[in-house]
Formats: C-alpha cells, sequence, structure tokens
C-alpha cells in the first residue's frame, strides 16, 4: 500500500511546496506518454486539491449536472476519510468542469449526489497547457461532515484514498491508478485504497 503525507497549509497553498503523488500504475492498453499526478494538501477549511495530466488528445465532450465525467480524460480523487466507515466520496471532473459527484461502500451500492450549484461547494479551476490539463479545487470540510459528522482532520490521523486518469471513449481508452489494483480493473475497490496521513 502507498502512503501520501496531506501537509496543513494556511490559506491558500505554495504548491512548489507541496509533494507530488504519480497516478502511474497503467491498465490495459493505456500509452505510456499520458500520464497523471495530483497534490493534495488541507488547510482549516478543506482538503486543497490539484490534478494534472498529460496527454496529446483531450477528449472533452460530456456536459450538464448529469454528464459521465469518466467516459471523457477525467481526473478523480477517491477518499474514505472515516476508518471506521466503509463508505467512500469519488469526486471525478473532466475539462469541461462536468462532474460525478457520489458516495458508496462498493460499485454495487454506488449513489450520485448532483449539488445545486457544484461550483460553489467545490470552487473548479481548470487550466490548459501545451500537451495538458489541470484542475484545482477544494472539497470543504463541512461539505464532508454533512456525510461523516465525526470527521476531523487533524495531524496524525489517517484516511484512505485513491487518485485516478481515465477516458472509457478516448481512442484508445486509458486507465491509470495511484495505489494500484491487483484484482480487476475497477475503481470503486476501497480495498485498493492507499493511505493518506494528515501532517503538520
Amino acid at each position: 500500500m502507498k502512503e501520501y503525507n496531506v501537509k496543513k497549509v494556511c490559506g491558500a497553498p505554495d504548491w512548489s511546496k507541496i509533494d507530488k503523488l504519480n497516478i502511474d500504475t497503467p491498465y490495459e492498453q493505456t500509452p505510456a506518454e499520458i500520464t497523471a499526478n495530483a497534490q493534495i494538501c488541507y488547510n482549516d477549511d478543506g482538503f486543497l486539491v490539484h490534478l494534472e495530466t498529460k496527454e496529446a488528445v483531450i477528449r472533452a465532450v460530456e456536459k450538464g449536472p448529469l454528464g459521465m465525467p469518466c467516459e471523457d480524460s477525467c481526473l478523480e480523487f477517491f477518499f474514505r476519510p472515516v476508518a471506521e466507515d466503509p463508505r467512500y466520496v469519488n469526486i471525478e471532473f473532466n475539462s469541461n468542469g462536468c462532474l460525478y459527484l457520489g458516495i458508496a461502500t462498493g460499485r454495487a451500492d454506488a449513489l450520485r449526489i448532483v449539488p445545486d450549484e457544484p461550483e460553489a461547494i467545490f470552487s473548479p479551476d481548470i487550466k490548459f497547457f501545451d500537451g495538458g490539463w489541470e484542475i484545482y479545487y477544494t472539497v470543504p470540510f463541512e461539505f464532508i461532515r454533512r456525510f461523516y459528522p465525526d470527521f476531523k482532520a487533524e495531524a496524525g490521523k489517517s484516511f484512505y484514498a485513491n487518485c485516478y486518469k481515465c477516458a472509457d471513449f478516448s481512442n484508445p481508452p486509458h486507465y491509470l491508478s495511484w495505489n494500484p489494483i491487483t484484482t480487476e480493473l475497477d475503481f470503486h475497490q476501497p480495498a485498493m485504497f492507499g493511505k493518506m496521513n494528515f501532517v503538520e
């Protein structure tokens, strides 16, 4: 199991000082030139997430509140914030800002959440660069506590998570994960999450 330290920051982060985790375990016919990475930190208000991918062709078709961003070039953060609770949250964005937000214990009971104003919750900021795209967003602790009232972000505590890059309908389709999936290819496997540690 891979581990990553989620550093505490004051206010907005200096991303140059936040460690990267490489989303670098490939599956099926994923081209070697497609790469992705993530940076995650936290402040008193929530998680601060930066995901980035390099790929020559960016599929960006899905839009709207019921779009399926995983069909496009998609960057995903799945996390199980409370060790005693088997449920995890999955946050998936494509480069159009199309969001899939869900909560589940696995694929069989996955429930999609459709907020009225997702931009107001997560404040996504998407940028394009030569050969790829990236997204910055926040996950407010207030939002997490709607589902996990006992959740606390404190140095010394840990939670479990995985980060993914996928594109179901790209040519060819491609799939990458941070922590390896050692059984069938399915991102909805919390047993395959890595460990993330809150640190000061």
